[in-house]
């Protein structure tokens, strides 16, 4: 059975939810795609099959004891976010662990990669949640295998039937969120493509992000300017509430008093920059050292990716 420190994380800056507690349902890294940019690196299980990873009264009591902890101690939690090692929807029970947190008076929030949307259980899931964030880098199936890289058995037609018909029925926010590679998914007539698919979901919020955190592949590259910026107006033309999420989410994390294992369970989900690591052993009254410590055991790894170190927990 994983620590409650592995199961719950956070609370971390998030570019969309504020500060956002993390749930990892999925061990690492059980997922249906094995995307090139993913943070976490390559899958480790590529799997289509729901199933129980662990039980939904375990994550409820690990959440209840976070969430009471924080509060303690003057923190705030804007979500509790399903933003696991791999895809959220996978676990049987998401829709039972989303009931069971709501009754802690917090919103909760489930960002998906929107593979399993075309199942009516994973719908019937995620219309429970307050929040719900759906990946859509490309429409087309030849990008959307190279960029994601999906289970076999997936496929785009199917996903894009999926995302319709929650949009349909879903009362809460619904954002997208759309990953832009250089020479993936970034020309003209992709964009267009996708922001019109996207105008279809009458999201609340489009988001237009790029990899900011080491990818699982070293080719990967961030857009120029110009390609960000014609992204944009493509997706406001469609009239599409857009931001472009370019930015460090900044420095702050919460810390709560055991260094260490708060540091595994953030980085094992969120690679953290040096100057948060940084800015969190200040707040800890910590030095250095114990990252280096780690690093020497082989307990995190350091990434340097443009021009930042990072810090990775290591699979």
């Amino acid at each position: 059975m994983e620590t409650n420190s592995k199961i719950v994380f956070g609370p971390v800056p998030s570019r969309r939810l504020g500060k956002s507690l993390g749930i990892n349902n999925i061990p690492p890294k059980v997922c249906t795609y094995s995307c090139i940019y993913c943070q976490i690196g390559r899958t480790l299980k590529m799997s289509c099959q729901r199933t129980i990873f662990y039980e939904p009264e375990y994550i409820f009591e690990s959440a209840k004891s976070k969430v009471k902890e924080i509060i303690n101690k003057g923190g705030i939690v804007d979500y509790i976010t399903f933003v696991p090692d791999g895809e959220p929807t996978l676990d049987k029970n998401l829709g039972k662990e989303i009931d069971l947190l709501k009754s802690l008076g917090q919103k909760v929030a489930v960002i998906t990669n929107s593979s399993l949307l075309d199942l009516d259980e994973v719908r019937l899931d995620l219309y429970k949640a307050d929040l719900v964030s759906v990946k859509i880098d490309s429409i087309e199936q030849q990008t959307w295998k190279k960029l994601n890289r999906p289970h076999k058995s997936l496929d785009v037609e199917k996903i894009k039937s999926g995302l319709i018909e929650f949009s349909k029925s879903f009362k809460g926010i619904l954002f997208t969120e759309t990953m832009l590679i250089n020479n993936y998914n970034d020309a003209p007539i992709d964009l267009i493509k996708t922001a019109s698919f996207i105008k279809r979901l009458n999201p609340q919020k489009s988001f237009i992000s790029v990899p900011i955190r080491p990818p699982a592949e070293k080719t990967v590259e961030i857009p120029n300017e110009e390609k960000i910026n014609l992204a944009y107006q493509i997706f406001c033309e469609n009239n599409l509430q857009t931001e472009v999420l370019i930015g460090y989410e900044g420095n702050d994390f919460f810390y709560s008093g055991n260094v260490e294992e708060e540091i595994l369970s953030i980085t094992s989900v969120h690679p953290m920059r040096k100057d948060a690591i940084e800015s969190y052993l200040k707040k800890a009254g910590a030095g250095f050292g114990i990252i280096i410590h780690m690093i020497e055991k082989g307990k995190i790894k350091e990434i340097n990716y443009k021009g930042h170190k990072y810090y990775l927990r290591k699979l």
